[in-house]
């Protein structure tokens, strides 16, 4: 018989896992500002270490949240700051038998720039309301003008050219800057309708909104981008502002050219009768061109963002669509497979805070999570950019769904009567 030289007996058994455990629900407060800054100095993405180790965690949650509503709806790294048009017929005024100087090199300078070359306007990083970007666009148009034809002015004040009809002088150059620059362009927006209307009031224009600015891709080598999927939709600032890809030309009040265009709800300005685009007296009898955009502006930015939990992701998304072979010549879906573990809507605008609670957005773990110590945080739009909070903080609470193992204990509880009839 063979014995073994080990000794298989024991006098402390070991105890079976009873199985029995209890349910407890753990909070976690955690503040952006917490992160180490020098790290992570973007609060849209660190990582953090928890106060301890929570072990056998059976579920995590997001409970309460707390988040500044400061973003931009237009910013750089968006690419939507940027707009291109041409004019393509500007005022000459020998047509109309005016003869100031000034409106003969204004004449020259756009003429001497080219009716096939874009101007480009670059507005500034922010939150606007429509009366706000109509007023930006008319003042980045006129200045883009403005730009051009003084640097036209200048150059030819140094080296002339003879075969100007009108020298430039630095008379003219005053009276030019003295005016205010160029004026022409006139934005404005039509409350009733929601929607942008560009108007000038002397020269034909055409907004080309199938420029290649407008193409990331020739973007993609700027160090200064974030990779973000394609995005179909809003694809640079005009489509913000109620227009397709397609180039929209402006065009004389049709059909009759010498009929003003008008706001029949009421003033655009105090006083104005709606007539919203009216040539100026020393242009003479000219004709205004004019162009209505042809959806409503959309000033409001992105409606949610995305919370993302490295382990803990349990939703899926969908992906932006994109015009390319993958989608034309199959039917597979494009989309991702556990990329966020919450889906937070923005319910105000800048500048304000917002407070919620209630997301339905849990991870559940069978069997139980052995130990979370650390968490990697990363909040993100639905196209992959960051959401950009400044110097603002937030917060945010997750609840852990805790298994503890004790085995069932029976209580037997004595209730005094005055307590049975309280």
């Amino acid at each position: 018989m063979y014995m073994s030289r080990f000794n298989t007996s024991s006098n402390h058994p070991i105890i079976p896992n009873s199985q029995e455990y209890v349910y407890e629900k753990k909070f976690v407060s955690i503040h952006a500002e917490d992160r180490d800054v020098l790290r992570y100095p973007s609060s849209s993405e660190f990582e953090i270490e928890l106060p301890q180790d929570y072990c056998n965690v059976q579920a995590v949650k997001l409970n309460t949240w707390t988040f500044p509503a400061n973003y931009n709806t237009f910013s750089l790294i968006q690419n939507n700051i940027s707009m291109t048009f041409k004019i393509t017929k500007p005022y000459n005024p020998g047509e109309y038998s005016v003869t100031n100087p000034l409106l003969y090199v204004i004449f020259e300078a756009l003429n001497n720039h080219g009716y096939d070359t874009n101007f480009l306007i670059l507005i500034e990083e922010g939150f606007y309301n429509p009366i706000q970007v109509a007023t930006e666009l008319t003042n980045r148009f006129n200045n883009s003008v403005t730009s051009v034809i003084l640097n036209y002015m200048n150059s030819q004040l140094v080296n002339p050219d003879p075969s100007n009809n009108v020298p430039v002088t630095q008379a003219i150059i005053d009276e030019f800057t003295n005016a205010g620059g160029y004026n022409q362009f006139v934005v404005v927006y039509n409350q009733v309708a929601q929607k942008l209307w560009f108007g000038n009031k002397s020269s034909e224009f055409i907004l080309t909104n199938d420029s290649e600015l407008y193409a990331l891709s020739i973007l993609k080598n700027v160090q200064c981008f974030r990779p973000q999927l394609p995005d179909f939709s809003n694809w640079g600032l005009p489509a913000y502002l109620g227009f397709t890809r397609c180039p929209v030309p402006a065009t004389p009040p049709v059909p009759f050219p010498n009929v003003l265009p008008r706001f029949y709800y009421g003033d655009v300005n105090p006083g104005d009768n709606g007539y919203w685009l009216v040539p100026d007296p020393e242009y003479g009898a000219c004709l205004v061109y004019y162009l209505e955009a042809p959806a409503k502006i959309n000033l409001m930015g992105n409606s949610y963002f995305y919370m993302e939990l490295s382990g803990l992701n349990n939703m899926d998304e969908t992906m932006p669509f994109s015009a390319n072979s993958f989608t034309t010549h199959t039917n597979v879906t494009n989309g991702i497979v556990n990329s966020a573990f919450a889906k937070i809507a923005i319910t105000t605008t800048p500048i304000a805070q917002w407070f919620d609670n209630g997301c339905d957005n849990y991870k559940y773990f069978n069997p139980p999570a052995e130990r979370i110590r650390k968490l990697k945080v990363k909040l993100r739009y639905h196209n992959n950019l960051l959401v950009e909070f400044g110097k603002f903080d937030y917060s945010f609470t997750l609840e852990f769904c805790i298994l503890r193992p004790q085995n069932q204990k029976d209580y037997k509880m004595n209730v005094p009567e005055v307590v049975k009839f309280s």
